[in-house]
């Protein structure tokens, strides 16, 4: 990287913008002299501190501290013997300490309570405050001499001398108005108030009445007309306040000199803190110049380069975004198109943004955009444009192309604009391409722009090499300045030379010199750009063809779920209605029986207890058929859904029972153990045999591994599912049971239980309808929110879940759904 280079690309005024953002005139000055890094790991290591102080930036929160004191030229001062600060010199470098602990406390908040504290590794920005040496002495011994205006205090040492100065000075004050208000001798002067010469209080005597006050003449006014006389009686009195003032003087000295001792004995520690608070403020600089241009900053890649709606940091909101793209095995661009295009500047926005990378400052581009660490940077730029004005010949241009062949290498960036111009067009065109040829053989990295058309021919014929192109309104003849890669592009000039005033009989002669082969390339350009143009269309209707199907999905997943939900609702609704009725025949039965034994069994009794099992048989089978009716409605309704979503894509379920092509989050609260079939599967209740020796146990819960925790007896253990082996319910597990309970009202079960804003008796009858439902329906993890607050429901739901006996573990849910303000509850099956 020469310094023309950095000149062509204007990476100084770049550095002039970052310098004016930096709060300190000495780190301005460090800021102007750098270079871009030409180490990669230093480079990276600079961009990751300034995106710390860039998020502390987007963060919102205000800056402590305030411009900092430039005080460089003070700490040799300390290193002499005996040396005393003025007072400016001292409120400087305590002014200086103070603002630069605010910045290291803006930049890591928190870091005085956590620098003691064990943990984790901090970040390398943290680990730089935390190494600034302790210098709070500093501003401590400077303030209690110095006032916050930078004022000498009124200190006990002075406060004696003072009064004494006080006293004599009225004293004075009296002697001289003795004089002034004394009509006699008020006439021989000419002002009716005292004068100063030298520091001591004169007369202005009248010329004419010299020798009237005797005294001394201390000076006579250019007119001759006055002069300046101290009396006899005022001269002891001056004498004895300028006495004072000296003393005074010697006393505030001595302070000063004391108070510098003190502050020199930190003097290595202030050297070191000087140095670490100017390279954070660089940093600070560059984070701030970073946000104001709402940059960010570039990641490293695989060897790519790709610039994303990258906008020239000099144009301001004149810049169109660019995008380019490089992949790994791309080496070289050739970009062609029309003059006032946008070829130049796009060349400059990609040799700068390589520049302000190095030096670890974000650009003005997308996320995403990507640019590898360059040992070099080379451009040749003649520019013609407003951006900056060249001069330069061809002779020139082959002695900088000659330079920079010399010192390129494979993780070399260069840059050539209007490679071959200048000369003659066969002739250019050859150099250039022998140019090119040599850079591919050395692997730099290369963008040059051209206007000769046989280099968009070599861009097709050369491997690593792509052609692009800047885009051209061919309505309105204007260019729309953006790239677009993989196609060569017209240069127009007989177009733009018509737009810009040029007689229509030179451009029909003109038309009439260009050669039928040339004729055809531009109409195979036109083809190529508007085959890209058709392909890019395709791209974008693929997109939003993705995002309709991803949406159909999401759509068909819901009402997945729902049904799922409802034949779960509709299952504990029968089991409910059956329960009500066996307690309703239950008390029915008793009474039958209670008359059979208070009387003789009789016929008429026997045919009334029969009668009374035949209709509980018929009722039980109305319900069997009402539930068989609406479970087939639903299964109509799942069979429609997934014929909408054969198996060749995405469906709702796979032939297993499975739930391929449901979103993850949905899938897991699909309940999958249908009743009176075996699936091989994991959840909560299920028996397995686990590990190597495949002992028999029950799930209970997943672990924070992606495994599973089994209880094998006593004990409890975690395995991953892969040593897991699902066996199916035994005959005993299928076989239907009546419970002997009193579950007449039995609630609708819920995924989800929000218990907030209920009072602790209602919770925990709300909670005890819940855990009964979700028993009856196979419902075996449910969750209960209940808030935070002052934590009642939270205490009370977990002694009430401790005590129930249907409950097989509970424990609070992750963060991100809740945390301490949600209760995951596990049955036991």
């Amino acid at each position: 990287m020469n310094d023309k280079t950095l000149r062509l690309l204007e990476f100084d005024v770049i550095l002039k913008r970052v310098a004016g953002c930096a709060r300190s005139g000495e780190a301005a000055e460090q800021i102007l002299g750098s270079l871009p890094l030409a180490d990669g790991g230093e480079a990276a290591a600079l961009k990751s501190l300034a995106g710390e102080v860039l998020e502390r930036f987007r963060s919102g929160d205000e800056e402590g501290g305030g411009s900092l004191p430039d005080i460089g030229f003070l700490l040799p001062k300390l290193d002499v013997e005996g040396i005393c600060l003025e007072l400016d010199e001292a409120y400087a470098l305590a002014v200086f300490v103070e603002r630069g602990m605010a910045l290291g406390k803006w930049l890591c908040p928190g870091e005085g309570r956590r620098a003691g504290e064990a943990g984790a590794e901090p970040s390398r920005l943290r680990a730089l405050v935390r190494e600034l040496p302790d210098c709070s002495a500093i501003p401590r011994e400077v303030f209690r001499v110095l006032d916050r205006e930078g004022k000498l205090r009124d200190l006990p040492e002075f406060q004696n001398i003072k009064a004494r100065i006080r006293r004599l000075t009225g004293d004075l004050e009296a002697a001289l108005a003795r004089y002034l208000g004394n009509e006699e001798t008020r006439r021989m002067l000419q002002s009716n108030v005292s004068s100063q010469r030298d520091g001591r209080e004169v007369l202005a005597l009248r010329a004419n009445f010299r020798g009237r006050i005797k005294g001394i003449v201390h000076e006579v006014s250019s007119t001759g007309q006055t002069l300046f006389v101290e009396p006899e009686d005022v001269v002891e009195k001056n004498n004895d306040i300028l006495i004072e003032k000296r003393h005074l003087d010697t006393e505030i000295l001595r302070v000063l000199r004391e108070m510098t001792g003190r502050v020199a004995g930190y003097r290595q520690s202030l050297a070191a803190f000087h140095r670490g608070i100017l390279f954070l403020e660089t940093i600070r600089a560059r984070a701030r110049y970073s946000f104001e241009t709402r940059g960010n900053f570039a990641r490293p890649g695989k060897g790519e380069v790709v610039l994303k709606q990258a906008r020239h940091p000099l144009l301001g909101s004149q810049a169109v975004p660019i995008d380019l793209v490089m992949d790994g095995d791309t080496r070289m661009v050739i970009i062609t198109g029309p003059n006032t295009g946008g070829k130049t500047v796009s060349l400059k926005t990609a040799g700068l943004f390589a520049l302000m990378n190095q030096a670890g400052l974000a650009l003005p581009a997308a996320e995403g955009t990507l640019l590898p660490f360059f040992d070099g940077i080379y451009a040749d730029i003649g520019d013609e444009q407003s951006i900056s004005q060249s001069l330069s010949t061809f002779s020139s241009h082959m002695t900088n192309i000659a330079a920079i062949i010399r010192a390129a290498g494979e993780d070399s960036l260069v840059l050539l604009d209007e490679l071959g111009a200048g000369t003659d067009p066969e002739e250019g065109s050859a150099i250039a391409m022998a140019i090119l040829d040599h850079l591919i053989a050395k692997r730099s990295r290369l963008i040059t722009t051209t206007h000769h058309g046989i280099l968009k021919n070599y861009g097709y014929t050369r491997q690593g090499v792509q052609n692009a192109s800047v885009d051209f309104d061919r309505r309105t003849l204007s260019p729309t300045y953006r790239i677009i890669m993989g196609v060569p592009g017209e240069s127009r000039a007989v177009d733009i030379a018509a737009q810009n005033g040029l007689p229509p009989a030179l451009i029909g002669q003109a038309r009439s010199y260009l050669r039928e082969e040339q004729v055809d390339v531009s109409a195979l350009i036109s083809g190529l750009k508007k085959k890209y143009q058709e392909l890019d269309a395709a791209a974008e209707a693929g997109k939003r063809e993705t995002l309709r199907l991803r949406e159909e999905r999401r759509r068909a997943d819901l009402k997945e779920l729902k049904l799922r939900q409802q034949e779960m609702n509709l299952k504990a609704e029968g089991a409910g209605n059956l329960r009500r009725l066996l307690a309703e025949s239950r008390k029915t039965l008793e009474n039958l029986v209670r008359e059979v034994k208070e009387g003789e069994l009789s016929r008429e009794k026997t045919l009334k207890v029969k009668e009374f099992l035949s209709e509980l048989a018929r009722t039980v089978q109305d319900e069997e058929r009402a539930l068989e009716t609406e479970a087939g409605l639903l299964r109509e309704e799942k069979r429609r859904l997934e014929a909408a979503y054969p198996p060749e894509e995405p469906s709702l379920r796979d032939g297993s029972g499975g739930t391929r092509g449901v979103s993850p989050e949905i899938a897991g609260r699909i309940p999958r153990n249908r009743p009176g079939s075996w699936e091989p599967f994991f959840a909560p209740g299920i028996e397995v045999l686990a590990g190597e020796y495949k002992r028999r146990g029950r799930i209970l819960r997943p672990d924070k591994k992606g495994g599973w925790i089994v209880e094998i007896g006593s004990l409890r253990m975690s395995f991953p599912e892969e040593e897991l082996l699902p066996l199916p319910p035994s005959e005993e597990e299928k076989k239907p049971f009546i419970a002997a309970a009193d579950l007449a009202a039995s609630s609708q079960v819920q995924f989800e239980l929000s218990i907030r804003g209920m009072r602790l008796p209602e919770a925990l009858d709300t909670l005890r309808r819940q855990i009964d439902a979700a028993a009856l329906s196979g419902l075996w993890e449910f969750s209960v929110i209940h808030g935070k607050g002052d934590g009642v429901l939270q205490r009370g739901v977990h002694e009430f879940l401790k005590k129930e006996p249907l409950v097989a573990d509970y424990y609070f849910s992750r963060p991100e759904k809740g945390g301490f303000g949600r209760t995951e509850v596990v049955l036991k099956s």
